[in-house]
């Protein structure tokens, strides 16, 4: 539980979305009024997510945001003012009391998925730790990652799907990789526009394709995740980070409807399995 949100145990599906990375304070928030608002009108569960960081940029020129000390006061007045819980990565392990004492979830990036030291000090935080399975990692390999969480006395744990590698510059989404995560107790949330990266194909930026983010997103909703994870822009255009696979923010509403629909039907099936 996150207040009053629940996450997983076949309750509708919880949206996590957001700006890839803090563009400045002004953005974020104007972003984050608008997502709260459309979340509560639709009645959709909503997490706000952004990054103070993007450490892992494809070139050293890359925009990679305000930093952890502006990140966590941006981050800060929005779940003040705004009243909605924030996710939001770490990097390194000692960041983890101090963006604790902001963020709601801790994310682990796919990347530093099986970095032992980093998950140890999200898990003794206390907040939920978001693990993001590394494109390298089979779908049963991640119960390993969270076994390190729960060793530290946290059960508050969500896996997180975000592609797999597929040669180069590609990565694809095993669908039985949903089931098979979920079967190890603990929600899965499926991060969308991720997923949909073309990870190096763009001469020193993240290529993507966005335009397959309706069928990606309704699929996994209809193998039953418990989360859907989506950078949100209102002109990816001109978006400083991953450009080519957030949605526009126009599309977002028809979008969740979609997958409410979708949702229903599959968690109603859940409740009356035998």
């Amino acid at each position: 539980m996150l207040g009053d949100i629940a996450l997983g145990g076949g309750r509708p599906f919880v949206l996590i979305a957001g700006p890839c990375v803090i563009e400045s304070e002004a953005h974020a928030r104007g972003l984050a009024e608008q997502l709260i608002d459309l979340c509560a009108r639709l009645g959709v569960p909503y997490i706000f997510k952004a990054s103070f960081d993007k450490a892992n940029r494809t070139s050293r020129t890359s925009f990679r945001g305000p930093g952890l000390s502006e990140g966590l006061r941006v981050l800060e007045g929005i779940k003040t003012s705004l009243k909605v819980p924030i996710l939001t990565d770490i990097h390194e392990a000692a960041q983890a009391e101090r963006v604790a004492r902001v963020a709601d979830v801790l994310q682990i990036p796919a990347f530093l998925s099986r970095q032992t030291d980093l998950i140890v000090a999200a898990a003794r935080t206390g907040r939920i730790v978001n693990i993001k399975k590394g494109q390298f990692l089979a779908p049963d390999d991640v119960k390993h990652a969270a076994a390190k969480v729960v060793a530290e006395g946290n059960s508050r744990v969500v896996i997180t799907e975000r592609g797999t590698s597929f040669g180069y510059h590609n990565l694809v989404v095993d669908m039985r990789g949903f089931p098979i995560m979920r079967a190890q107790g603990f929600p899965v949330v499926f991060d969308v526009t991720h997923s949909l990266q073309l990870p190096g194909a763009g001469d020193g930026v993240t290529a993507g394709l966005a335009q397959y983010i309706t069928p990606l997103a309704s699929a996994g909703v209809a193998a039953g995740v418990d989360g859907i994870f989506l950078e949100v822009h209102e002109d990816p255009t001109r978006a400083k980070s991953d450009a080519q696979n957030a949605l526009r923010l126009d599309l977002l509403e028809p979008l969740l409807r979609r997958l409410m629909a979708i949702d229903a039907i599959v968690k109603a099936d859940e409740v009356h399995a035998p």
